[in-house]
Parts: C-alpha cells; structure tokens; sequence
C-alpha cells in the first residue's frame, strides 16, 4: 500500500516534486535519497517487465534545464550502476528524445528517465519514465513508488556510464523528416531556404531546435531568443499557455517581420506558433491546423482531442474539413490513450492533442513532441509557398468564439474527489431538465453545457482537476456579454455549495466589463 507521503509524488504518469529550496514553504522533498530509491524502483520494475537481468539492460537518463537537473541525474545513475545497469548520460535533452532513444535501431535503451516538471516552477523537478512502448501509464508509476517506499532494490552488480550525444541525432532525424515531408525539386538539402523562423525556447531544453534543425534546413533564425539553457528562466516562463510566453513570441515574430515563430514548453513535449502577422496559433487554432494538415493527408479521419475544445473547432473538423472529432478527457495520456483504443477498433485516428500543445500523432509512435508538431508544421508550410499560399491559410472557416473565459475554483476539503463529482452529478442531474439547458451528448468529462442565443449563445464546461482540489470552469460565447450571461446561471445553482469556493465566479460575475 502507498503511504501519504510517497503517493504525493504521482502526479498522473509522472513523478514530481521540489527539488529546490526557494520557495516558502516548499522544503526539498526530491533529496539525493529519495531520487536513488526511486530510480532503483524504475530498476526492478524494468527486471520484472522484461525478464531479464539488470546487466543485459540500457537505460537512457537525460534532463532539461532545470537548475538541479545534473544532480538529480548523478542519483539516478549512482541508482542504476550499482544494480548493473548499462546508463547512457545524454545529459540536456528533450523529453521526447527521451522516448526516441528507445526505439532508435543503434541505442534501442530498454528504458529511459527524463528529469522534467514541464511549465512547473523553478524549485520542481520530477521523473517521466518510457519503454519503447511509450510513457508508463499511472499504475506503473504507483508501482515504482511502492519499490520506492520498501526501499527495493536489485542485487549489486558494476554497471557503467557511457556520455552520449544523442540529442544531435534526434535533431538530424527531425532535419530528414523535413528533406523528406517537403521533397524540394530546387533544394532538396535546405528546403526552408528564403524562410525566416524565429523560435522561443524560455531558456528550456529547446534551443536545439533553432540550431539544429532550422539551420541545416536553410532556415534563417535572427531573432530567435532565449535559446540558452537557464532552469532559473529569467525571461518568460516557458509553456505556451502562459500569456507573457506568448506575448514574447508574437514581439520576435513581429520585430522580425519572420514568417512563423516557434515556441516551446521547458521539456519540449508541447508547442505554440505565431504566424506573419502576430495572430497566435495556440489552442484550438493550432488543433485546426494540424487537423486540416493531417485530414488533408487521411480524409474523413478522427481528430480525438481533450474536452474544453469549442464548437467552432467542432464545426471546421467535421463541415470544413471532412473528419470527426472526438471529444475525450482532459490528461496527455488520456487522449493517446483514447486515440490509440480507437485505432485498435478499426477507427483511424492520426492524432490525439490537447489544447495545452500536447500533441501525439499516430505516425509519430503517437508521441507527445512538441518539435515534430511544429515540423509538420514547416513541412506544410514550405509545400504552400510553392503553391502561392500561407499557412494560416488554411484555417480560414474556423469560427471563433467572441468571448472566452476560464476560472477555477478551489475545493476546501482534503478529500475533494467525492464531492467534487457529487457536484458535477447534481449539475448533470439539474440541467437534464432545465429548460434551455442543453447537456453534450458527446462529453466524457464533467459536465457540458449548450445555451441558444436567447440564453447566452455558447457553452460552459465544469470539471473536477485530474490531481489537484480545484474544479476548472470553461465558459465561451459566440455574442458579447454572452459568458456572464451563462456564468450567471451557473452561480446560482453552484451557490449552495459550502465546500466549493465559488468566490471567483461571483467577482467575475460582478466585474466591470
């Protein structure tokens, strides 16, 4: 049985917790102990996976920019080379190289370990873990903490480190991806030649990708920023759902007069874009587009996408562009895992994406990489030019709602779950005969909610959060003044509610337009 205090480290398919001091308090909880006994779990759950002996198994470990990043990696392979582990050290690294190492023909590494906490604060560090069958679902992180916990661990036997440079060949493999996905008949070598590409990589782990992928492809990079790896990220946070990230990005585009800009999360698992004119492709503009790329690709295919996507992006995927669209659950793992499941029953579906940026295609091992998003991205956009049209061209039709508002709402209990979901039961219960209120019929996460013209014009959404005591509140409109109108309506139903702090609803309901 997990105990209280390793249980709090599972964050869904993750590992995370405070690697540094810092931030009031927030003592360290990840110290050298914790991170060896944690690996050493990694270790004897691989042995028991795979039925072999640690000293036939490699294990890749890598980390992004992360200021305690290189010490926490020196516990992991003091873990590792004391059971008999064969380590490759790629040292900086993204999280999806991480995964590639695995299925790379030279290294094929039985296992992998990146330390990363995303877009978390400075003070966070965590463990993600994968096998060549992709990341560990949460069960098998509840089990490597459970090693953890009893101090498991493997007979000692002499392992050793080997240095690696590997994020070179997951850069080269991206470059071959572009030769190949634009097939140039002028310039097969440097087929984004007369492209400007600015990227922001937040001082993260995605610097390379200025470097070595936009460079060799021809691709001229001035004005690119904050490439240097620094895990005190001194600029903007890096996470393309931060709106000051994303203000940065849309001033280097601009400044730069380039054609897109490029920005991504700490651990490059996640992407956002600005095309020509500053307009940012973030959320369900950036789930338009990669749909229109890949329905282009495989008509009347299925987009599977997390459930806070509107119905405009609805409308496009299945009246613009021919495909369905399949609303699931908010969670990276959640929707691959859907896509994957529909694939297996015969439903093709090229892509599981979220509206943070994770975005998982089937032709890509259904991998979450930011990088190879944003290299269909270029690829297409190097194929329009020759045809005298631009990328952002192919998001014309996407209706856009005209208000948009997100709140969240704490939970004041520590066992939030159970209410939370009674919550979202009785709303469910009242809005099934409510007039007026129309319930999704197509949501598999809390509770959706339809409003005609007359009662708002849009939608909201209320769900419980995957791991934390907060219920978020999606609401969008496609008239002005819409979104308060439902929010109204929400409120007093969500009023009588002692243990859900509706306070944030009401000062939004209350605030001057």
């Amino acid at each position: 049985m997990l105990s209280k205090e390793w249980s709090k480290f599972k964050s869904g398919s993750d590992i995370r917790g405070v690697a540094l001091e810092g931030v009031k308090d927030m003592p360290i909880d990840l110290t050298d102990e914790v991170v060896e006994r944690m690996a050493a779990g990694f270790g004897v759950w691989l042995v028991e996976k795979l039925d072999k002996p640690a000293e036939r198994l490699k294990i890749s470990v890598g980390h992004d920019s992360r200021l305690s990043g290189p010490r926490m990696k020196a516990a992991v392979l003091r873990a590792l080379t004391r059971a008999g582990f064969t380590c490759y050290d790629f040292s900086l690294m993204s999280t999806p190289g991480m995964f590639m190492s695995c299925v790379n023909p030279e290294l094929s590494c039985d296992g992998a370990i990146q330390l990363t906490a995303s877009h978390h604060p400075f003070n966070r560090n965590g463990l993600k873990f994968f096998t060549k069958d992709g990341g560990l679902e949460g069960s098998d992180i509840a089990q490597i903490l459970t090693y953890a916990q009893d101090n498991a661990s493997l007979p000692e036997k002499e392992g050793k480190v080997i240095q690696y440079d590997f994020l070179s060949v997951y850069a080269a493999g991206l470059v071959e991806t572009v030769r190949k996905g634009v097939n140039s008949k002028t310039n097969y070598e440097k087929p984004l030649t007369g492209f400007k590409v600015v990227v922001d990589a937040g001082n993260g782990a995605g610097g390379f990708y200025a470097q070595k992928v936009l460079e060799p492809l021809g691709a001229d990079t001035t004005g690119s920023q904050f490439l240097e790896p620094d895990g005190s990220f001194p600029n903007h946070i890096p996470n393309p759902e931060n709106e000051e990230a994303m203000h940065a990005i849309t001033r280097a585009v601009l400044n730069s007069k380039a054609d897109i800009g490029l920005i991504f999360d700490t651990d490059v698992d996640r992407a956002g874009a600005v095309d020509s004119s500053g307009r940012e492709i973030n959320r369900n503009r950036l789930i338009a587009l990669i749909s229109a790329i890949l329905l282009e690709e495989t008509p009347g295919a299925t987009i599977v996408t997390d459930s806070i996507t509107s119905s405009g992006l609805k409308l496009f995927i299945e009246n613009k562009l021919g495909g369905k669209h399949h609303r699931f659950k908010r969670g990276y793992k959640n929707v691959i895992n859907e896509a994957i499941r529909l694939n297996n029953e015969g439903i093709y579906c090229p892509l599981a994406i979220e509206t943070s940026g994770h975005a998982a295609l089937k032709e890509n091992y259904f991998l979450d990489d930011g990088a190879y998003l944003v290299t269909k991205l270029l690829i297409k956009m190097a194929q329009l030019k020759e045809e005298g049209k631009k990328l952002d061209n192919l998001l014309d039709g996407l209706a856009e709602p005209v208000e948009s508002k997100e709140i969240r709402m704490n939970l004041l209990l520590e066992d939030f779950k159970p209410y939370g979901q009674q919550v979202i039961d009785e709303i469910a219960a009242f809005a099934e005969k409510e007039p007026g209120w129309l319930p999704a019929p197509d949501n598999y996460e809390g509770i959706r909610v339809s409003f005609d013209k007359n009662g708002g014009d849009g939608w909201f959404l209320l769900r419980l959060s995957l791991h934390d005591p907060l219920m978020p509140l999606n609401i969008e409109s496609d008239s002005a003044g819409g979104v308060k109108i439902i929010a109204r309506k929400l409120y007093e139903v969500l009023k009588k509610y002692d243990k859900l702090d509706t306070v944030p609803l009401k000062n939004f309901i209350d605030s001057a337009d």
